[in-house]
């Protein structure tokens, strides 16, 4: 069983939680891309109840120029297509497969927050045996085993892909800031505090919160300059490394780092965490049913 106090993944062990408060600061330039218009979303109803978006196979341009240096190179990527939640996981739907509830803003229709890297490995395993599916980690050594169908978190290159959905600017509805509070909960006007999710305006694939509410768990290790090596299909990010990738900023972060391409390397059970633990969050893919 993998025990989210102390795990090894890639050789490198875990720690034991500490909890150490965070707000995101970062520079803010306009981002030139170029990108297809996005289509309708496909909502699709999973059997734990939970609903996902159908995100179509394509390509974009990943990263931003004018971002902060692990932004860049801008790279071209092509992705395949998969089942996203529309919501980061609520903390009525975290309960259905392990209690106690860890949140700190309780509510059950807002995000649970207070959760490892391996809490959220461990919510995908479980709730793929719930839904007869395959569960792609390995709960001895964090593997994921990304040919199983069963739920997983998402690559950093599908997350940007899915926030994006055809957009190009700095946001997924644009490069204009004074817009975010439309789409996003963040430090302006987050009351310092979680909110209900779907309560802001989606993004044109119909998912919600991907800027700001909580920061959100990738599957992939980060690396500063990963940019620079990264496959063009389907890149799943570095073999080794001791921090895990955060995207899309959380309820005390700066506008300018809800960004699609902001990204932060984070240790997967909070040693030396950037953040506080009552603003990470997630949610799950998993490969679209056939």
């Amino acid at each position: 069983m993998m025990d989210p106090t102390r795990l090894v993944s890639h050789g490198r062990p875990w720690l034991r939680l500490i909890v150490v408060p965070f707000v995101f600061v970062v520079g803010c330039k306009k981002v030139e891309q170029t990108a297809a218009p996005a289509k309708a979303p496909t909502i699709v109803k999973t059997k734990s109840g939970i609903d996902a978006v159908l995100i179509p196979a394509g390509s974009f341009r990943m990263g931003s120029q004018a971002g902060q240096e692990d932004e860049r190179p801008v790279h071209e990527v092509r992705l395949d297509a998969f089942l996203m939640d529309r919501t980061e996981i609520t903390q009525e739907q975290y309960a259905k497969y392990t209690k106690p509830n860890p949140a700190h803003f309780k509510g059950p229709n807002r995000p649970v927050e207070m959760t490892s890297w391996a809490d959220a490995a461990l919510f995908c395993n479980k709730r793929s045996r719930a839904e007869g599916l395959q569960p792609c980690y390995d709960e001895e050594t964090t593997e994921c085993d990304f040919e199983a169908n069963g739920y997983r978190l998402p690559t950093e290159a599908e997350w940007e892909y899915a926030c994006r959905a055809g957009g190009a600017g700095e946001y997924h509805f644009g490069s204009d800031p004074g817009k975010l509070q439309a789409y996003a909960w963040f430090a302006d006007n987050a009351g310092k505090q979680t909110h209900p999710v779907a309560q802001k305006k989606p993004n044109a694939w119909g998912l919600f919160d991907m800027h700001g509410s909580v920061a959100e768990w990738c599957n992939d290790v980060y690396a500063k300059e990963y940019y620079r090596a990264s496959p063009q299909a389907n890149p799943r990010g570095p073999k080794e490394g001791d921090k895990y990738v955060l995207r899309g900023g959380a309820w005390n972060s700066s506008g300018k780092a809800c960004r699609s391409a902001y990204r932060v390397g984070e240790d997967p059970g909070f040693q030396d965490a950037c953040f506080a633990r009552d603003a990470l969050g997630f949610r799950c893919v998993r490969k679209p049913s056939r």
